[in-house]
């Protein structure tokens, strides 16, 4: 199996293999052998960067922990491993394989017939029940209703979605269907992948999609998320 939490980390920064070799000042091929099955660990150098661009300590991108990481005494005659970083900061959540709750969806699109690309933006609930996960958008939460039906293998979720546009908008109410496929990163926190669908020409396009973990679906917080997102 590929080094999974170290491609969620990647996808969910929006970033291709070349552009994280870029930023990282190494190899397309340095990155696939460390998104391979069992990577080693990185040189330093390369550990302090991995750990700058995607934010999170290296352990958690799939690499083995450091034998080598400097002792400190803790001051009771005992030792402690350096702490080098600081937490991560993400809000609460159940564990990472139940994605229930209210989540922040955004996908982007480019409009051919205006020439512009667009975000669309819903507060959603998410609904999982064994392998299966349901996405619907709070109805207050935009002019238009969108909606994923998801199996979950893992941190992967593939599926479908489907949205219904706003009937006196740009698009006059036409339905959009396509399929998209998301990848959690380790936090559990955010989901970020691909949408795939047809224009409305008839073409078939594809563009990002990220959905951001808010808090547990509840009558309360359902109630105060059924309102239009702050970008």
């Amino acid at each position: 199996m590929p080094n999974l939490a170290l491609v969620a980390a990647r996808v969910a920064r929006n970033l291709t293999q070349e552009e994280m070799a870029e930023r990282l000042g190494v190899s397309r091929r340095t990155v696939q052998r460390w998104e391979d099955d069992e990577p080693s660990r990185p040189q330093p150098a390369h550990v302090r960067k991995l750990q700058s661009a995607l934010g999170l300590p290296v352990e958690q991108l799939g690499f083995p922990a450091d034998k080598n990481a400097m002792v400190v005494e803790d001051g009771r005659g005992g030792h402690d491993l350096e702490v080098r970083f600081p937490p991560i900061s993400v809000p609460a959540r159940p564990p990472a394989s139940d994605y229930s709750g209210i989540w922040v969806s955004r996908y982007e699109y480019f409009s051919s017939s205006r020439s512009e690309t667009y975000t669309g933006l819903h507060y959603v609930v998410l609904q999982q029940d064994g392998g299966t996960v349901s996405v619907r958008s709070l109805p207050n939460s935009a002019s238009s209703t969108m909606g994923m039906d998801l199996q979950v293998d893992g941190v992967i979720l593939t599926g479908t979605w489907v949205e219904d546009t706003d009937k006196t908008g740009y698009y006059r109410g036409k339905r959009y269907v396509g399929g998209i496929q998301l990848v959690a990163d380790p936090s559990g926190a955010r989901l970020a992948g691909k949408w795939v669908g047809h224009g409305k020409d008839g073409e078939v396009n594809t563009g990002p999609w990220r959905c951001d973990y808010l808090a547990p679906a509840t009558r309360a917080t359902v109630a105060e998320y059924d309102r239009p997102p702050n970008d």
